[in-house]
C-alpha cells in the first residue's frame, strides 16, 4: 500500500514536472526558448527613519537680578540744642570804699617871742627929804596871753558791711538731648522671584522592527528522483516553491518619558517654576522717642559781701580855751611921793620875753575825698541762649538684588532625529524559472561569444585567463551567470535580455 502510495505521488509529479517543463503557448517558431531562473527583482531603497520624534529644547533664562543700591536711614534727622552759656564780659568799676568826708587840719595859734622893757619900778622923784614912800605890790603880769587850743577830734567810721553785685542775674539754658531708641526691622534685600528648573526628559529606549525585506516566495532545487525516466537528468530536477521570510532590521527608538508632578514638558525638557522668596535683612537704628530740649535754667545775681569804712561824724574840733598866763611879781609902788626934793629917779625897767600871740589857733577844713576800690565783676553782656542744629538724618547705603526680569524660558525647535536605512525592496518577485528566449545553438558563432567575453571582461567581470577566445566554456559561462545575478537578470542561460544588457547586438 505504502508502495502505491508512492507510485502515484510519483505520477501526478511526473505529469506536473512535464506541464510546467513545457514552453507557453507565446512562443514563435524558428526561436529557442529555455528555463531561466527568474531572479527576484529588488530595488534598493533608502529610507529616513525616525529614532527620536522633533521637540523643544528650553533653555532656561534665569532671573536677572539688578543690584540697586538704595540710602537707608540708620537714625531719622533730629535738631540738637547746644546751649550758648551768658556772656559776661570783666567791668571794672569804682565802689564807695570810704565816703567822703573832711578833714580838719588845726594851725596853733601863732606866738613870737616878744623881748620888751616891762617897768620894774617907775620913775620918780626923790625928796631927798621926804623920801618917797613905796609899797610892795605884787600884781600879775602876762607871761602868754589866753588863747584857743583847737583839740582835733578826728572823723568817725565805723565798718559797714554790705551785699554789692559780684555777678548780674542771668539765665543759662541746660540742653536735655534727645531720647532715642534702638528699632530693628526688616528691610528687603533681595525681592521674591522665580527660578525656572531645567532637567532633561528622561528617555526610554524602544526597540522596532523595520521591514528591509518582504516575504517572499521562490524557486529552490531540492532533489532529483533516483527513478527519472527521462534522457535528461535535468529535467527530473524536483522544484519546491519555499516561503522566504521577510528581512527585518531592529531600529532603536528614544522616546521621552514623563516628567512627573509637579513639572511641565516643553519640548525634550522638564521644567518647573520654582518660587524664590524675598529674603530680607534686619537693619537697627536709632529712632528719636523724644526731641532734645531746652530747660532755662534762672541763674540767680551773686553777690558777694564787701566792708568798708562808712563817715558816722564827720571830723571836728573842740575849742579849748587856754587862759593867758600871769606870773606874780612885786614891784615897789609909790605910795607917796617924796615931797622934799623932787629927785627924778628913773623908771627902772627890765627885759622879760614873753610868747605874744601873733594869730590865734584856727583849723584848716581839707576835702578828704572818697575813696573808691577797683572792683571787678562780671557784668552780663547776652543773656544764655540756645542755638537749634539741624541733625541730617543718617543714612547707609545697603544693596539688594531686585529682580530685574522674571526667570524664563526660550522654546528651540530641536528637529527629529532620523536614521538612514538602505534596505532592499522587491520590485517583482522570484525565484522562480520562466520560458526565456535564448540564443539559439546555431546562432552561438565564435563572433558573439567573443563580443560577450570582452564586454564582460569590460564591466570587471573575470572571463578566466584564457580571456577573449571565442569559446563558451566555465569561466565565460561563471562570468555571465555573475553579471545576471548582479544586474537581476534571468539566470542560467544566454537570452536577449541578457545581450541587451551587456550591449552586444
Amino acid at each position: 500500500m505504502r508502495k502505491m502510495n508512492f507510485l502515484w505521488t510519483l505520477a501526478f509529479m511526473m505529469l506536473a514536472y512535464v506541464g510546467y517543463a513545457q514552453p507557453t503557448s507565446n512562443t514563435e517558431v524558428g526561436k529557442c526558448y529555455a528555463k531561466c531562473l527568474i531572479p527576484e527583482q529588488w530595488e534598493t531603497v533608502t529610507e529616513q527613519i525616525q529614532t527620536r520624534a522633533a521637540t523643544q529644547r528650553v533653555s532656561v533664562i534665569p532671573a536677572k537680578w539688578e543690584t540697586v543700591t538704595e540710602q537707608v536711614m540708620t537714625a531719622p534727622a533730629y535738631k540738637t540744642l547746644s546751649a550758648s552759656a551768658a556772656q559776661f564780659e570783666t567791668a571794672t568799676e569804682q565802689v564807695l570804699a570810704m565816703e567822703a568826708g573832711k578833714d580838719l587840719s588845726i594851725a596853733p595859734a601863732q606866738f613870737e617871742k616878744v623881748t620888751e622893757q616891762v617897768l620894774v619900778k617907775e620913775a620918780y622923784t626923790v625928796l631927798k627929804v621926804i623920801p618917797a614912800q613905796f609899797e610892795t605890790v605884787s600884781e600879775q603880769v602876762l607871761e602868754k596871753e589866753a588863747y584857743t587850743v583847737l583839740k582835733k577830734i578826728p572823723a568817725k567810721w565805723e565798718t559797714v558791711t554790705e551785699q554789692v553785685l559780684a555777678k548780674e542775674a542771668s539765665k543759662s539754658f541746660k540742653v536735655i538731648p534727645a531720647q532715642f531708641e534702638t528699632v530693628s526691622e526688616q528691610v528687603l534685600a533681595k525681592a521674591a522671584g522665580t527660578k525656572i528648573e531645567r532637567r532633561p526628559a528622561g528617555y526610554e529606549t524602544t526597540t522596532e522592527q523595520m521591514l528591509v525585506k518582504p516575504a517572499a516566495q521562490k524557486w529552490v532545487k531540492q532533489y532529483r528522483p533516483e527513478n527519472c525516466v527521462s534522457d535528461n537528468p535535468k529535467d527530473c530536477n524536483v522544484w519546491c516553491l519555499v516561503e522566504v521570510p521577510a528581512v527585518y532590521k531592529t531600529v532603536t527608538k528614544k522616546t521621552l518619558k514623563s516628567c512627573g508632578d509637579g513639572w511641565t514638558a516643553v519640548g525634550s525638557d522638564c521644567i518647573r517654576t520654582v518660587d524664590i522668596p524675598a529674603v530680607y535683612e534686619t537693619r537697627t537704628y536709632r529712632k528719636v522717642v523724644k526731641p532734645a530740649t531746652v530747660e532755662v535754667v534762672e541763674n540767680p545775681a551773686k553777690y558777694e559781701t564787701r566792708s568798708y569804712k562808712k563817715l558816722v561824724a564827720s571830723a571836728t574840733t573842740t575849742e579849748t580855751k587856754v587862759p593867758a598866763k600871769y606870773s606874780t611879781r612885786t614891784y615897789q609902788k609909790l605910795v607917796k611921793p617924796a615931797t622934799t626934793e623932787v629927785v627924778e629917779v628913773p623908771a627902772k625897767y627890765t627885759t622879760r620875753t614873753y610868747m605874744k600871740l601873733k594869730a590865734d589857733a584856727s583849723t584848716t577844713v581839707s576835702d578828704i575825698p572818697a575813696k573808691y576800690t577797683t572792683r571787678k565783676y562780671k557784668k552780663l553782656v547776652r543773656d544764655a541762649q540756645t542755638t537749634e542744629h539741624e541733625v541730617a538724618a543718617k543714612y547707609k547705603t545697603r544693596s539688594y538684588k531686585k529682580l530685574a526680569s522674571a526667570a524664563s524660558t526660550t522654546t528651540q525647535d530641536v528637529p527629529a532625529e532620523y536614521v538612514t536605512i538602505t534596505k532592499r525592496q522587491m520590485v517583482k518577485p522570484g525565484g522562480f524559472t520562466e520560458w526565456r528566449e535564448v540564443v539559439c545553438k546555431s546562432d552561438m558563432t565564435n563572433d558573439l561569444i567573443n563580443r560577450v567575453q570582452r564586454a564582460l571582461k569590460d564591466r570587471g567581470y573575470d572571463i578566466g585567463a584564457a580571456g577573449v577566445d571565442g569559446v563558451f566554456g566555465r569561466d565565460t559561462k561563471t562570468a555571465l551567470v555573475k553579471f545576471q545575478k548582479d544586474n537581476k537578470l534571468p539566470v542560467g542561460s544566454l537570452d536577449y535580455e541578457t545581450l541587451k544588457a551587456l550591449g552586444v547586438k
